[in-house]
């Protein structure tokens, strides 16, 4: 299970630290957030300690209504379980209770200056991003008229050539070599290049190239949705290729399916015009117009009338 630590999302998001409590390396395992309102009402019977604590606006008007005998004993029993931290939005007031409760039990208090929902917002996403499952796979990824299109095949089968020849027809890299992928959510898988990679690219006979120098800022992009998986392989004159393309494929990529296009390689053949043609093409599948069911449907129509 991947884990973030406290320290480092309060580095990253600029949080402010209420209290240094000893032993504070905690780790947050869960991409979800809890609002403990109702178990400050005294309900804990399905709590979610596991989670960030957040107390907005309105947890905290909730507690100002308490005396503070009964908020000592809600906060004290909050702050019990074994949270990873907890957060107080707005910059509001941080009750004496919590601070005496949080020294008890060694737990984080943290506080932003974001309303509670731009603070929860802010949270989700970068929680989303450093706790995604991910792999790094072997490839070109580039955003092609929209469509982010990771290309794979063996070493030394043409990858970073028909990278080049995208680039120059106007088209962006996004990661050589190495591409990392995660899965944010459940329905996107989001690829970039490791740090030490980024907007380099290596051609055989070349050497390592600075992309973003070469070609300007406008031919690289940070990021991109991974939509479609191209495949080259070398040409086997014995093998059958689909030449229809009525039937869909797909890679499975963190256990998400990626419709995937092989293109056999061989002299004469354009592969980056090819790799083009089939981008444009999986757009118009994604609109909803098949054209090689078109196609079977008018031959199967011509068919029947004949009969």
């Amino acid at each position: 299970m991947k884990s973030i630590t406290v320290k480092d999302m309060i580095k990253d998001l600029k949080l402010e630290e209420i209290n240094q409590p000893p032993q504070e390396i905690r780790s947050i395992t869960t991409m979800e957030l809890n609002r403990p309102g109702i178990q400050l009402a005294g309900f804990f019977d399905y709590f979610a300690y596991e989670r960030i604590q957040i107390i907005g606006i309105v947890e905290h008007q909730y507690l100002s209504t308490l005396s503070p005998e009964v908020r000592r004993e809600r906060v004290n029993k909050l702050l019990s379980y074994e949270i990873p931290c907890l957060i107080i939005s707005r910059n509001l007031e941080v009750y004496d209770e919590i601070l005496e409760a949080a020294d008890k039990y060694k737990r984080k208090i943290l506080r932003s200056h974001r309303n509670t929902t731009k603070l929860i917002s802010k949270l989700v996403n970068y929680l989303e991003d450093k706790l995604a499952p991910s792999v790094v796979l072997h490839g070109v990824l580039m955003e092609i008229y929209g469509v982010g299109v990771l290309i794979t095949g063996k070493s030394g089968i043409g990858k970073s050539e028909t990278a080049v020849e995208l680039i120059k027809r106007g088209h962006l890299l996004v990661a050589d070599d190495s591409v990392e992928i995660k899965r944010i959510g459940q329905e996107d898988l989001v690829g970039s290049a490791p740090e030490i990679i980024r907007h380099m690219m290596e051609v055989r006979g070349i050497g390592i190239m600075d992309i973003k120098s070469l070609f300007g800022v406008s031919a690289i992009k940070e990021s991109t949705s991974v939509n479609l998986v191209i495949h080259l392989e070398e040409w086997e004159n014995d093998k059958n290729y689909d030449r229809l393309g009525l039937d869909d494929n797909y890679r499975d990529i963190l256990d998400m399916k990626v419709a995937e296009v092989v293109i056999p390689v061989k002299p004469a053949r354009n592969i980056a015009l090819l790799i083009e043609v089939a981008a444009r093409n999986h757009r118009q599948k994604e609109m909803g117009y098949h054209a090689a069911r078109e196609f079977n449907e008018r031959v199967m129509s011509k068919f029947t009338e004949g009969k």
